[in-house]
């Protein structure tokens, strides 16, 4: 058995976390969500509340993958949410990442982050039309999806429930993004790559054409080239989607 861990140089209490990771599976700390695919819970350390996420064990492919050509999700969060604040991009402060490897590969893996607590995601706004200030927030979302763009990121999970908002002011709000392992870092960003990128947020026509007319403020093409490439690939995801819905309901009724 290996054991690999990093910590950021801000924690104190590095063996108390280690003791979290170890005791996991205990009735220690408070679950968060409902845990069917990854685990999360939370702990008390050194008067804040830190979030540790416990990656599904992987299948032997991935176990050796992650072994010998991958880093592991944990790692990836870990370094994404590092790279992410030295950009200026919101996330929970990064603060460590555990990974238990066995014979064959990767095992057991953690990822351990400040627990932000928010007012709101993404979806809020999707499935609450008349949600207080929903414009405003849909306005300074879409400047917070920009800068991400400007900045070469492109983060491969950017879907409703990945963005955590917190009201700062009124009609203020900061973003955070969460749930980091997929993401890829570029010099610059083209036009189908931006559009792509918000093609998973929502399927309401209403919202992309608010979010279209705030894009267009910032960048080079018109509010209408924007809605029509953003609405296109918003289609195409959808379609993508429902395919693989009917694909799995059709494998679960053969199973039966």
């Amino acid at each position: 058995m290996t054991i690999k861990f990093m910590f950021s140089k801000s924690v104190g209490n590095s063996n108390e976390v280690l003791r979290f990771i170890k005791e996991f599976n205990s009735d220690l700390g408070i679950l968060f969500g409902d845990g069917q695919r990854n685990k999360i819970k939370l702990f008390e350390l050194e008067r804040k509340m830190i979030n540790i996420k416990s990656f599904k064990i992987p299948n032997m492919i991935n176990k050796i993958a992650y072994k010998y050509f991958r880093k592991s999700k944990a790692r990836r969060s870990f370094e994404y949410a590092t790279i992410l604040l030295e950009k200026g991009i919101g996330t929970p402060q990064p603060i460590a990442y555990f990974e238990n490897f066995d014979f064959w590969g990767l095992n057991e893996s953690y990822y351990v982050s400040e627990h932000l607590e928010s007012d709101l995601t993404f979806r809020e706004l999707v499935e609450i039309p008349d949600y207080p200030d929903h414009d405003a927030i849909l306005r300074q979302f879409t400047k917070f999806s920009f800068d991400l763009h400007e900045k070469g990121i492109e983060f491969l999970d950017h879907s409703p429930g990945n963005t955590l908002i917190k009201k700062v002011a009124d009609a203020q709000f900061s973003f955070y993004l969460v749930d980091l392992n997929r993401m890829t870092f570029h010099d610059e960003m083209d036009f189908d790559a931006r559009m792509k990128n918000l093609s998973r947020l929502t399927p309401k026509k209403e919202m992309i054409a608010v979010m279209s007319d705030e894009y267009a403020k910032y960048y080079r093409e018109s509010s209408t080239s924007i809605f029509d490439k953003m609405w296109q690939a918003t289609g195409e995801f959808q379609e993508k989607f429902a395919k693989k819905k009917r694909l799995k309901k059709k494998l679960k009724f053969w199973e039966s």
